[in-house]
């Protein structure tokens, strides 16, 4: 009797440790998804970021080649910060004001706004009525 019961008690722990096994690759399989979806998320909204920039209009873009317009979409995917991407963006601004000036053509003072920001104009505004 006291054997069957030692066999069963053993068997018990036996059954316990396997489900803690179990319960633990399926936890270790859970971060692995989690970690899988965080990285698809994250190429997600790094290939949304990109579209955004190449559909950024180009400051003066019409006084620029297709090259060069290319060469500059180049430009800002390659930089690695938004910081790095505003300096090259006001440097941008300013040949193409003196490439207007050269040429006799007056480009407004500042960029065109960055997509998704809302710019002067006749939005709607706090308390706006359409």
């Amino acid at each position: 009797m006291l054997l069957k019961h030692i066999s069963l008690s053993g068997l018990a722990c036996l059954l316990l440790l396997a489900a803690g096994v179990i319960q633990a690759a399926d936890q270790a399989q859970d971060r692995t998804r989690l970690q899988e979806q965080e990285q698809k998320q994250e190429q997600m909204q790094e290939q949304a970021q990109e579209r955004t920039r190449l559909r950024e209009p180009i400051y003066g873009s019409q006084l620029m080649s297709e090259q060069e317009r290319e060469q500059h979409r180049a430009q800002i995917r390659n930089l690695k910060t938004e910081q790095e991407r505003e300096a090259y963006r006001l440097e941008h601004h300013k040949r193409m004001q003196a490439r207007a000036k050269e040429r006799g053509i007056t480009l407004p003072d500042e960029p065109p706004a960055k997509p998704g920001r809302m710019g002067a104009g006749s939005g709607m505004g706090a308390g706006g009525k359409r």
